[in-house]
């Protein structure tokens, strides 16, 4: 008798959840070494490479809760590695950016980050890499919520 897949064996979702798992967790290893949680990373590395934004769409982002990225934010505008003003275009809205001293508490993990994507991905060719990195952008603009 032969044994058939299990649903999740084939179900988007979970295959993207274990992929995030199975690749991420060494890094993740790396980043607390650094005395970093993984959220303060992806917290900080979002805002040096995306700018000032707003503290909804750095919780999406971040894929945390608002609250969650809030408190972290509080406690990062303590230790000077963020900065939060209030929106120019809607005084509803902070804005938050990182700060020099945050930028240089990323900057090199941010190296790493690169060199561990490299190494993941080396076993597959450029035009699979980038078919998998433009059907993940398509997907997550296609369900992104506005913000």
């Amino acid at each position: 008798m032969t044994k058939t897949k299990a649903f999740v064996d084939n179900y988007l979702p979970a295959l993207l959840g274990q992929a995030w798992y199975l690749v991420s967790t060494q890094f993740h290893a790396i980043v607390e070494e650094h005395g970093l949680s993984v959220l303060e990373w992806r917290v900080l590395s979002t805002l040096a490479s995306d700018g000032a934004m707003s503290i909804s769409a750095l919780a999406q982002i971040t894929v945390s809760k608002q609250p969650t990225v809030t408190r972290l934010l509080l406690r990062l505008e303590s230790q000077g590695y963020v900065e939060r003003s209030t929106s120019q275009d809607d005084r509803r809205f902070t804005l938050v950016k990182v700060t020099r001293a945050g930028r240089r508490l990323v900057s090199g993990l941010i190296e790493l980050a690169g060199k561990h994507e490299v190494e993941i991905l080396a076993p597959f060719e450029e035009e699979k890499i980038q078919a998998l990195k433009e059907v993940l952008h398509e997907l997550i603009a296609r369900h992104r919520p506005r913000v």
